[in-house]
């Protein structure tokens, strides 16, 4: 039962009173509209935070996006909260208990260093601390810093890696931002600033460091036969296979400080992906993986098995983890430079990774980027590791050098450009009408246009007075030269049908209604 991930969208903004609800109401919307989906075709929503109080994700959810009463459920597991939403939400649609799911997640962060809530009652990590303490001592400096520094210079005991190795990771995910412009910081800074800058703890220095975070994120889940039935089989990312893992005995039994910040349930839940979708390490274009601080992105190449244990150092010297090397590794920045809203990141990994596969990621995109890996970790413990691909490889290659878009202008030089310009300046004048004897949203696919160009509009007969939108209920494919004859009715729908001239996806009763957008060739009327 594989399942389809369409989506997204993610948020991440310094913005002055910009609370939990507007920030999920933002990725929402724009999840919804990318994935062409009315809220009202959600079934369930799963919403993750890890900072704040009890029912926030009904709250963000409820005066945003819509009171349809379906269940939402709060999740709550530290750094990978956003993947466990995401987890959930696909098991609900693997499991066949939902055919189209939401999954949401944000946090508004505190400032400085995350820090314990409650003293009252036993701390969730004290035994993670405890073998900490046992092998490396506890000293002065933030809780987190500390448990993945310890782990970056028990690599270094046992392999021999440079504190240059870290910094170069740093390094590289700050250069990656520039490109990205939903990352918190979207500055470069050369090698020798990245180990100058304030120390932290050890080896690590502020520039290595996630930096506290708001932001949402958003990806809407359906099972393969929604996708089919609405006709969204040209930008539908696969998840491949999806596995999250909790600590494991020697998480606390080994006094390691690598395999207590989740090195062993990293590699377990990698393998169990790669075992699951019968791919190997070698066969993953890109990856967004858990750097929240350079010493575990560093460690994380290995348990994902992009490199031999202990070779991490020599896959950084080469450049494998960068454009022209064997993987680019967060092309959006990571955690590092794009930010760490905890509910969120999840959420915007897989956002990043959907908009690579897509071809849809603009300056940082990698070229031909087939199969995307997402590696998601919270202390505590869980790790969500993720293969996505193009859930319809033959139907995405007809997106590439489409406008999906939902204004008129792009369609201008196109034969049939005439033909919207009446429809939207007949919907201005009589939308309602049309709204009543219609009630359908249709998007034309529109093929051979100048220079061969592909054009996407959708025209809304359905809400209010009707508009040029998103989200349609039917699709129709057809040529730039054929859609201006039909439309004028020169062409004939049916015969059109027949010899494979126009092409219908989505709600097929809808489609006969089309025949009331038609326009006579003299008089020019809808």
């Amino acid at each position: 039962g594989s399942n389809r991930k369409k989506n997204l969208s993610f948020e991440d903004n310094a913005r002055e009173d910009f609370d939990y609800p507007d920030m999920a109401k933002e990725a929402g919307q724009k999840a919804l509209a990318d994935a062409r989906v009315p809220y009202s075709a959600i079934e369930q929503a799963c919403v993750g935070y890890v900072y704040g109080d009890s029912t926030c994700g009904q709250r963000a959810i409820y005066h945003s996006l819509g009171l349809t009463g379906i269940p939402i459920i709060n999740v709550n597991n530290n750094c990978s909260t956003g993947s466990t939403a995401l987890f959930m939400a696909r098991q609900l649609i693997q499991g066949g208990l939902a055919e189209c799911v939401l999954a949401l997640g944000f946090e508004k962060m505190e400032r400085g260093s995350l820090s314990s809530k409650y003293m009252d009652r036993t701390n969730p990590m004290d035994k993670h601390m405890e073998v900490m303490i046992n092998r490396y001592g506890m000293s002065a400096a933030p809780a987190a810093p500390q448990m993945f520094g310890n782990a970056g210079r028990e690599h270094m005991e046992k392999y021999g890696t440079k504190p240059e190795h870290f910094a170069k990771i740093a390094w590289k995910n700050h250069k990656h931002s520039t490109n990205n412009p939903y990352s918190q910081f979207q500055e470069e800074y050369s090698l020798q600033q990245v180990m100058k800058s304030r120390k932290v703890f050890e080896f690590l220095t502020l520039l290595q460091c996630c930096p506290t975070s708001d932001g949402a994120g958003a990806a809407v889940l359906a099972s393969e036969a929604f996708v089919r039935r609405h006709g969204l089989e040209g930008q539908a990312v696969e998840i491949l296979a999806q596995e999250m893992v909790t600590d494991l005995s020697t998480t606390f039994e080994e006094n390691s400080c690598m395999k207590m910040v989740g090195y062993d349930m990293s590699r377990l839940a990698a393998k169990k992906c790669f075992e699951a979708s019968g791919l190997k390490p070698r066969n993953v274009d890109v990856v967004e993986l858990h750097d929240c601080f350079s010493a575990n992105e560093l460690i994380t190449y290995e348990a994902l098995g992009l490199c031999p244990e202990g070779q991490a150092g020599e896959l950084i010297d080469r450049g494998d983890n960068t454009y022209g090397g064997k993987f680019v590794v967060n092309p959006s920045g990571g955690l590092i430079s794009k930010g760490h809203p905890l509910g969120a990141t999840g959420l915007a990994q897989c956002a990043e990774l959907c908009w690579q596969l897509r071809g849809q990621a603009d300056r940082r995109q990698v070229p031909g980027a087939k199969v995307a890996l997402q590696h998601n970790i919270g202390l505590g413990g869980a790790v969500v590791v993720t293969l996505y691909r193009m859930g319809f490889p033959e139907e995405a290659r007809s997106l590439v050098g489409a406008i999906p878009t939902s204004s008129v202008s792009s369609l201008e030089g196109f034969k049939a450009y005439p033909v919207f310009q009446e429809i939207n300046r007949k919907l201005q004048e009589d939308g309602e009408e049309y709204v009543k004897k219609i009630g359908a949203v249709f998007a034309f696919n529109v093929k051979n246009g100048p220079d061969g160009k592909e054009g996407l509009l959708v025209v809304d007969v359905k809400n209010g007075k009707g508009c040029i939108s998103t989200d349609p209920d039917c699709t129709v494919a057809i040529d730039d030269e054929d859609l201006l004859a039909l439309m004028t009715g020169k062409l004939n729908p049916q015969t059109a049908f027949y010899q494979g001239k126009l092409k219908l996806s989505g709600n097929l009763s809808m489609a006969l209604k089309l025949q009331n957008l038609q326009m006579s060739a003299g008089k020019a009327k809808l």
